[in-house]
């Protein structure tokens, strides 16, 4: 079993940022990945990582204005926002999704292969 904890959102207008923590009780050869779910959308997968190390994933929409990184000691998953958008309003949730390389590669974002999750933590960007 694997407890994430969110934390970081908040209210911030367009343009500007925020840094988004997961702590975790274990992150050891997992793939931790960040989501995002507004009102009347599906979760939709921002960032992901192997904690082996490796290989990262990004949403396209978010591709050169965020980053996903890990600190192993700390058991702690951050994903830095830049030029956040009005449209990116949703709560963001990190999830854990354990195993090998291989397995990372097939969680990548998909949101039905990752088995924890957090209870998440709201962004409002205003225009």
């Amino acid at each position: 079993q694997v407890q994430l904890v969110e934390s970081g959102g908040g209210s911030v207008q367009a343009g500007g940022s925020l840094r988004l923590t997961c702590a975790a009780s274990a992150i050891t050869n997992s793939s931790m990945g960040w989501f995002r779910q507004a009102p009347g959308k599906e979760r939709e997968g921002v960032a992901a990582l192997y904690t082996g190390g490796g290989v990262t994933f990004y949403a396209d929409s978010v591709k050169g204005r965020f980053t996903i990184s890990q600190d192993n000691a700390e058991n702690t998953v951050y994903l830095e926002m830049n030029a956040l958008k009005p449209e990116e309003t949703a709560m963001y949730y990190c999830a854990a999704c354990p195993g090998t390389f291989l397995k990372a590669m097939q969680c990548r974002l998909r949101v039905a292969k990752f088995d924890y999750w957090g209870q998440g933590t709201q962004v409002t960007v205003s225009s």
